[in-house]
Formats: C-alpha cells, structure tokens, sequence
C-alpha cells in the first residue's frame, strides 16, 4: 500500500476560491488548530491572493497572518506560499529587488516551501524567482501549470508539451526541491493528467516528490486526482494531492480529504488519516465560517468552463466584484467572451495573473463591444512583456494591442526592463510619513497606493459577506399580522451596505402596492466600508462637452479640480473594474467645467463624470 501525501489547501487556495480572500484570519485560526490536532501538518497558508487581500480588503496585515499560522500550526508544519515567479504576489512583473525581498520576508514569517509558477510556462520567468527563494533558505517547488484549451484550439497544453517544459527545467540547471502541476482551472482531462504524471515520474526517478493540484469546478478533481496518483505515486510519500477540508471542498476550491480517502478504496493507495479526526476538524472549521456569505457558483459545478478555462479562485473573487458593481447579469456573456480571449492570446495558461488578463478582456469585450478595448495585462501580454507565450498570438489582436497601447513588440527578459523597486517604495513610503521597513517597503511595491490607506492607519474593510445576524425585535415593537395578501408586510432590505426598513402597504382596489422606506440600524456583521457619498445630481454645464463612463465600475481616484486646465490624453478619472484601472482621458484640451463623481463611487456605464468647457 503506497501513502500519498496531502496539502491542506482550505486556508489559502480554499479562502480565494470561495470567499474571493476575504476572510478574517482571527475568524480562522481555531480551525487551524483542530486541524493540526487532526494530524494535518503540510498547508497551504499565504501568498497569491491571501497577500494584497488582506490590505485591501479586510484591513489586516498578511505578515500577523501568516505569524499567527505559524505559532498555531506549530514549528514543525510545512507552510507553503504561492508565487507566480516574476509577479510573485503581485499582477505585474516585479523588478529584482523585490523578487529576492519577497523570497526574504516569507521565510522571516513562517513560510517553509514557496510553489513557483509561472503562468506562460516560460521557464525564463522561474530561474531568478527560484534562485531567491533557494538563496533565503525556503524550499523550491517549481510548477508547470495546465489546462484544456477551448474547442479547435490546437499547439500547446498537451502532456508532450508540459513534459518538454519539464526537459526546459532540468536544463537550466535550478535547483528545486519537488515539482508541482497546476490546473487553477480544473479542466485537463484525466487521461492527459495521467500520461503526464508518468512521463514526469520516469524524467525525475522514484526519489523527487511531484504533486498535482486542481480544482472541481468542472466536477474532474477526483477524476484527475486519482489518475495523477495512479500515474505518478511509486513509493511512499513520492506524491502528493492538494485537498481541502469541507465546508469548503469542491466547487470551486479542491477536492474533500475525505472523499479522495473514500475514493482510494480498493486500489493500492492510500491518504492514511483518521477520517473521524478529520470530521472533528470539520466541524471547527464550518462553526468559524457559520456567518460568511457562500456564494452559490462556489459550490456548483459549472461544465461550461471547460469551454472558457476560468480559475476557481478567479471565478468567485470576479463575481463578489461583479456583485458589488450590480451587474451579475452580465456574467454568462463575459463567460462566453473568455473563450475567444483564450484562444487568440497565445494559450498562457488560466492561472493569475493571465486568467485577470483573460476575464479583464472578456469583460470588455462583453461591455464595451469585441475588441474595442485592448486591457493593459492583456495587452502587455500578447506583446511579450510579461515572457514568451506558449504559441504566437493572434496577429490581429497583436496590432490593436501595439496601436491602442503605443508599444512594439518585445522578445526581451522583462526583468531587464524594470527599475529596482525598494528605492521607489522607499520614497513613497517617507513622502507619507509611513516608518520604512522591509514589510512596509514590499506592500507599497506590491499593493501600490492601494496599500496606503492600511499603512496610514486610515484603511477600511471592504467588501467583506457575512450573513445577516437575526436579532429578535422587542415585542412591543412588532406589527400585528396582517391578514394573507392585505394590509402593511415589512422587510429589512440592504443595499450598498445599509439596511432599511421597507413596509409594503396595499392601497385601493386594483392599485399597486407602495413602499415606505426608514432606515434601519446596520447588521451587527463585520463593519463595511462605508459607500461613499454620491456626487451631487446637477445637471451638465450646458455646452460642455460631457466625459461618460466607458464601463460600470468603481471611482478609484479623481485626477483634476474643478477649474483645472487640462490638455487632450490627460488622466480626468480613474475607475476600476474587476482589478483593473482604467484611466478616463480627456479627449481635447480644456477646462474642467463641472465633476460629477466621487472617490469610491460605483457609477454604471454612460455615467456623466467631467464636463469640459
């Protein structure tokens, strides 16, 4: 009987891909200890998305996270971070500096193994990062990351192709201390995840570990799983399976450690735990999240993302933000948008941060018009700044990226490219009266000024779903029951945060009913960011020229003043949508006649913004 190893994914991979990250960490760590009681000692804890998450929304610091992990996990545990090699936990290429930082600062707060990916496959992209993390004493997981590609796509994303990545590793001479495959979109078949796991077995010998992870979004996990166990487990402990415990299992997330125990059964391998224990765990970790919002695509299985490869951690953290902006309906077009976005890219793999590329474009191909739009991650992409696709892009999309982002084609290393970063960081950093410090240096790099508000002490929890806590009402203060389909029937409604209370009176025969609105206390939840106030109705400055919205989306930040001179291309507003800035450009000279909005406004598409005179 051979034992396979397992990671246990609920608190990092498990947090993105169903609550979007945000999860408070105090919420969390007595499920951590049950789960260490339980026998479990390799997790998941940090990195990826569980790193800007934190400062963003949750007004927390990812560095007491992952300290408080560790003294609750225990010295001995092996807590594994994700990198996406020169992004590491950042959307953009990272310049040197930071890198090694990065590599510094999650060994100075628990980290033991770092999983290094990179998300075009171009293994350029994993020396420098892999270098760092050997240097400062971490152990090297390198990752070749998979997926299935849309329907009559064909060059890349096969098990030949993952296993003449493998051949590019072992050539560049870095050393790694086992070899992960990762599908965030959990749509390759099982059969090519066998033949790759066994292709990959015989390369490295029976002694180096080799893990494999996935999600089950599509409903393969298990299927997967068990094929890559079967094709690459020789001996005990050689392999290793990422799983997650239940509330938060499938779905979008990994599969349940109980499950692939059960589906071990009969053949010649096993997870060797104690499945009661792992029940008890359980039961902690479903009390610690009684009062979060699940969000319902989180627990289904969705077959149409083997057509339109979409991360599990992307899918839900992009529909909480679709949420928020009110236009969730426009999901199933962004979905089938993201399928013709894969296929013209150049096959860089669904995993952050080319997925954000790929739903970032595919929603403004869905919003603004196909191709109307060229995003700068996709943009940058398929230009070659972010390394060298799996096959060439499509020629057309390339000229509209080259025209619409005023660049040329680059065949270059994108790390020769950047200027060090900890000098920039460190200016930002004094120019705010914030104390300079490693920590405080990486998050100004990583966060940019969005990480500013939490190192300033003025951040807010943003974006955070819990459940409405049910408070009964005094006695005195409830209505009489009014009689079926007649009479006043109350409700508490939210919107954008606060709730109020709605009675719903019947009027004369045949009239509609009509609603009387108080407000009402906020939920006794975890406080939300206030909604900021809404710019004043006026009416546009008559003969001026009126800026609009492009797309729904948020004010991240008003660029001029009322009076302001302003020359054609200059930045007026700056809205964000599903992660992505999108400045609003004046499109002739003059003068800011009139402002419409206001920082951290959600505004609908063909909103006024600016009138210019």
């Amino acid at each position: 009987m051979i034992k396979v190893r397992f990671m246990d994914t609920t608190f990092r991979d498990g947090f993105q891909s169903v609550f979007g990250s945000r999860v408070f960490y105090k919420d969390f760590m007595p499920a951590v200890a049950a789960a260490r009681e339980a026998g479990i000692d390799y997790f998941e804890f940090g990195g990826g998305a569980r790193y800007q998450s934190l400062f963003f929304y949750l007004n927390e610091s990812a560095y007491d996270m992952m300290d408080l992990f560790r003294k609750t996990a225990g010295p001995d545990a092996n807590l594994q971070t994700l990198s996406r090699g020169i992004n590491v936990v950042a959307l953009k290429q990272c310049p040197r500096d930071i890198i090694d930082l990065h590599a510094k600062l999650f060994k100075k707060h628990g980290a033991t193994t770092i999983r290094n990916f990179d998300a075009l496959n171009d293994v350029n992209n994993l020396i420098y990062s892999g270098e760092c993390i050997n240097k400062h004493g971490l152990k090297h997981q390198i990752t070749i990351t998979m997926m299935d590609l849309p329907p009559k796509c064909e060059g890349a994303h096969t098990a030949e192709f993952y296993i003449s990545r493998l051949k590019e590793i072992i050539k560049s001479g870095i050393h790694f201390d086992s070899l992960a495959f990762k599908d965030a979109s959990g749509t390759s078949n099982p059969a090519k995840v066998f033949e790759t796991m066994k292709e990959a077995r015989k390369l490295l010998g029976d002694d180096v570990p080799i893990h494999f992870h996935t999600h089950d979004t599509a409903g393969l996990a298990i299927a997967a799983c068990l094929a890559a166990i079967e094709g690459g487990a020789t001996k005990d402990g050689n392999f290793c399976v990422d799983l997650a415990q239940s509330p938060i299992s499938h779905g979008t997330c990994q599969p349940d450690i109980i499950t692939m125990a059960h589906a071990l059964k009969g053949k010649n391998y096993t997870l060797d735990v104690d499945i009661m224990k792992i029940l008890k765990s359980e039961d902690v970790l479903n009390e610690c999240l009684k009062d979060y919002f699940m969000p319902p695509e989180a627990r289904q299985v969705t077959p149409s993302v083997t057509l339109s490869p979409l991360p599990g951690g992307a899918l839900t953290s992009n529909t909480m933000m679709m949420r928020d902006q009110g236009i969730m309906d426009k999901y199933p077009e962004v979905i089938k948008a993201m399928s013709e976005v894969v296929a013209k890219g150049g096959f860089g793999t669904s995993v952050t941060p080319v997925s954000q590329f790929y739903w970032q474009q595919a929603f403004a191909n869905a919003i603004q018009g196909p191709w109307k739009k060229i995003t700068d991650g996709y943009g940058n992409m398929v230009l070659g700044y972010f390394g060298k696709t799996p096959v060439a892009p499509d020629p057309k999309v390339v000229e509209l990226a080259k025209e619409q982002l005023g660049k040329p084609v680059y065949t270059g290393n994108p790390l020769d490219e950047l200027e060090p970063g900890i000098p920039a960081a460190t200016k930002i950093l004094k120019e705010n009266n914030i104390e300079v410090t490693e920590e405080n240096i990486f998050c100004v790099a990583i966060c940019g000024e969005k990480g500013l508000p939490f190192l300033k002490g003025e951040g807010k929890v943003n974006g955070v779903r819990k459940n409405e806590k049910k408070e009964a009402a005094p006695a005195a203060a409830a209505p009489a029951a009014a009689p079926a389909g007649r009479g006043p029937r109350n409700y508490n409604v939210t919107v954008d945060g606060v709730t109020y209370q709605v009675t719903l009176e019947e009027g004369g025969a045949g009239s509609a009913p009509r609603a009387v609105a108080a407000p009402a206390a906020p939920r006794a939840i975890a406080a939300p960011a206030a909604p900021a106030a809404a710019a004043p109705a006026t009416a546009p400055v008559a003969g001026g020229q009126q800026i609009t919205a492009p797309m729904p989306g948020t004010i991240l930040k008003i660029c001029v003043s009322n009076g302001q001179a302003v020359k054609r291309g200059d930045d007026l507003v700056i809205i964000e949508a599903m992660k992505m800035e999108t400045p609003i450009k004046a499109p002739a000279d003059g003068t800011v006649a009139q402002i419409n909005a206001s920082q951290g406004q959600n505004v609908a598409s063909g909103q006024l913004l600016v009138v210019l005179s």
